[in-house]
């Protein structure tokens, strides 16, 4: 069985975590899949479990308690957990009538079945790249799968990169740091080139954490680096309290950054060799040089390089083959600043 391209084929793909942004209602989580439709994503990303099986009741929290102030992540976790099967299902089908694909990351093995017929392709959480049953029982459904490296050491991260090869499926790293919010200073993009050339047989994406700036810098800088997959949590206001609004871009980020992405695609160009674009030909001929005499000279003179010159436009003889006609003798009375002619010479 032939490995999809689902994630090569892809040149800036652009995921909308929504997350659990949508606070347990169907409408906002609709309102919110349209809007990142208008800002231009490709994807929309919802989080599936249940807070009994993803934290213990004494779990601490690990966020900025300044942004989102629930000290248990089991308690903030319970106030999320509200959409059943049926409710993923009403999301899917109104992101297929929008165009637009819909995914949701799984957290328990339960969740992995019931979701299966919905997705596409997964997404794994980084908090879940060292809890292989999950892992597994994902690798099973032999769908291409995304995963996240955030708090990872380079040894895990070639571990899972290592047991992705030996399956059948396409999948993706992301670049990542876990923690809400990002600063700046801890970003560490440069790790995507690192992680272009260390993981060659896969793709390699970013997911973001940090504050987004009014020129999305951080995401263009991670595509310009290599990334080829990224992902970013969305929101409708980024000024409301807690979860995880106060890191996530709204559709005014999404809208300033597909054009900035748009830009740099017109700069970079795709052409992987130089030659002569159309819109530079006449510059070309107009501003490259010719060989011209510098002097008015008899039939019988020599030519020297006293008595020529490299000037604009070209037409005539280039310099680069001076040495050519150097000490050749003048068949006919010729002018200054007219075009050296092989015509004009022995």
């Amino acid at each position: 069985m032939q490995k999809s391209n689902f994630f090569k084929n892809k040149k800036c793909y652009l995921i909308a975590e929504i997350g659990v942004n949508h606070e347990g209602s169907i409408k906002k989580a609709k309102d919110l899949i349209l809007s990142a439709k208008r800002g231009g994503a490709n994807c929309v990303k919802f989080q599936t479990y249940k807070a009994k099986k993803i934290a213990s009741k004494n779990s601490p929290a690990y966020w900025d308690l300044t942004k989102e102030n629930t000290e248990s992540q089991y308690k903030l976790f319970k106030k999320f957990d509200k959409f059943n099967y049926n409710d993923y299902l009403d999301l899917y089908k109104f992101c297929k009538i929008n165009e637009i694909e819909f995914l949701t990351t799984p957290f328990d093995l339960e969740s992995i079945d019931e979701l299966d017929n919905l997705l596409n392709f997964y997404k794994i959480s980084s908090s879940d790249i060292t809890n292989i049953p999950l892992i597994e029982k994902i690798i099973s459904k032999k769908k291409p799968i995304i995963i996240s490296t955030g708090a990872s050491n380079l040894s895990e991260i070639d571990e899972i990169y290592e047991k992705f090869l030996g399956e059948d499926i396409e999948f993706c790293l992301m670049h990542c740091v876990l923690s809400y919010p990002t600063a700046n200073k801890d970003a560490n993009l440069h790790f995507i080139k690192k992680m272009k050339n260390r993981y060659p047989d896969c793709t390699i994406g970013y997911s973001d954490h940090t504050l987004p700036n009014n020129e999305m810098s951080v995401l263009t800088s991670a595509y310009l680096l290599g990334a080829n997959i990224i992902e970013k949590h969305f929101t409708d206001n980024k000024f409301l309290y807690g979860n995880d609004h106060y890191h996530s871009m709204d559709e005014k980020d999404l809208i300033k950054f597909k054009s900035q992405i748009n830009l740099i695609n017109e700069l970079l160009g795709f052409a992987k060799f130089r030659d002569v674009l159309e819109c530079e030909l006449i510059p070309r001929e107009k501003a490259r040089r010719s060989l011209y005499y510098s002097k008015n000279l008899k039939k019988g003179d020599i030519i020297d390089e006293d008595n020529i010159i490299a000037k604009r436009p070209s037409g005539g003889i280039s310099p680069s083959n001076l040495k050519l006609i150097l000490g050749k003798r003048i068949n006919k009375n010729v002018l200054e600043d007219n075009f050296v002619n092989l015509d004009d010479l022995d």
